[in-house]
Order: structure tokens, then C-alpha cells, then sequence
């Protein structure tokens, strides 16, 4: 199974090893995840007026024990998260984000 991490490309790119994750995530004390579905409202929710942004996909197994499903009760179901970097072996792909004229998101291909 895939889930989801969305980075800016900036701080994507300055990763040099595994991804440590956001300033919130390392408040947070988790790298936070979606899954295929809970993507287009965490960008809505999140990310609206941020452009230039990666989508990670990565290998949920590849996490073992250092994954978490838990609630949120804010957003209504359970959300991946992960309490560790992201290992550069879990990581499947990298690809960008893009948004069309009326600033909608259109999401790389998910396979």
C-alpha cells in the first residue's frame, strides 16, 4: 500500500538523506501522511495558497512498526503517521504537484 507526503519542492530538495520531515512535523513529533483518498482535502485543507509543492509516495509496509494509523478528530478518520525520518528505501517515487488557471490542484498519476 502507497501513502502520501507532501513537501515543498525546496525542502525536498535540500533533503539530502532520509526526510526528517516539516517544522510542524518535528513539533508534532510525527511525519504526517494521507492516503490516496485523504489527499485532496489536505491540500484544501492545508496547502491552498502554497504552490510548487512534491508529492512523496512511499511504501506504508516498508515503515513497519514506526507507522501509526490514528484518529483524527478534526478531519473525521484515521491518518498515517509516521514516528521516525522517512528512510530513502521506503520512498517510491518523487513527483510534482501541479494547479491549473483557477489555482485546483491536479495530482501526479498515483501508481
Amino acid at each position: 500500500m502507497l501513502i502520501y507526503k507532501i513537501v515543498p519542492r525546496a525542502e525536498w530538495i535540500a533533503a539530502t538523506d532520509d526526510y526528517a520531515g516539516s517544522a510542524h512535523d518535528r513539533a508534532d513529533g510525527f511525519l504526517h501522511f494521507s492516503t490516496a483518498a485523504q489527499l485532496p482535502e489536505t491540500l484544501r485543507l492545508y496547502y491552498a495558497t502554497h504552490d510548487d509543492l512534491m508529492l512523496v509516495a512511499v511504501n506504508a509496509e516498508a515503515c513497519r512498526d514506526a507507522l501509526k494509523w490514528e484518529f483524527s478528530p478534526s478531519r473525521g478518520g484515521s491518518f498515517p503517521h509516521l514516528y521516525d525520518a522517512l528512510s530513502c528505501d521506503a520512498m517510491k517515487w518523487a513527483r510534482p504537484i501541479a494547479k491549473d488557471a483557477t489555482g485546483r490542484f491536479i495530482l501526479p498519476e498515483l501508481s
